[in-house]
């Protein structure tokens, strides 16, 4: 029983992370697709009824947006795992441009998230967190928290 949740800016890349590396084994909630918190809320109480691995993709940017499911899902004896998503503002509004229409975030949203951003610690409830970036060739490169000074991280300059 695993629940993971993504901290990051929109167009940071983790919607299409999920899709490469999660599909098949984890259920998706997202925001985006499910419109309320209310639909979030009755789903995400059904996958940890159900014990059914989940992943939290939305922007997560504070420890009170990420308790809101990692409480929960550790009084259902899930394990935590954290992914944070470290791109600059530059990167993200690159990719967010690229996204299908109607489906990008305005700007003064993706500057919102990003001011708000605060790095996922281990003190939050997760049982292991790692880091994620895009490289060049678009390949996710994913390092585990530790490789980072600790539990400590600072997010990307803009």
């Amino acid at each position: 029983m695993e629940l993971i949740v993504f901290v990051g800016v929109q167009g940071s890349g983790k919607s299409t992370f999920y899709a490469r590396r999660f599909i098949d084994t984890h259920i998706r909630l997202n925001l985006d697709m499910l419109k309320t918190r209310n639909r979030e809320s009755i789903l995400f109480e059904a996958c940890l009824a159900a014990k059914q691995p989940t992943v939290i993709d939305n922007t997560n940017p504070t420890p009170a947006d990420r308790a809101r499911y990692i409480l929960p899902a550790k009084a259902q004896r899930f394990r935590a795992v954290g992914y944070y998503f470290q791109s600059t503002v530059e990167e993200c509004k690159r990719r967010n441009a690229l996204r299908s229409e109607g489906r990008a975030i305005p700007l003064p949203g993706l500057l919102g998230t990003h001011t708000r951003l605060v790095p996922p610690r281990r003190e939050e409830g997760f049982d292991e967190l790692h880091v994620v970036r895009i490289a060049e060739d678009g390949q996710f490169l994913v390092e585990p928290w530790s490789a980072r000074n600790g539990s400590t991280f600072r997010p990307r300059s803009r």
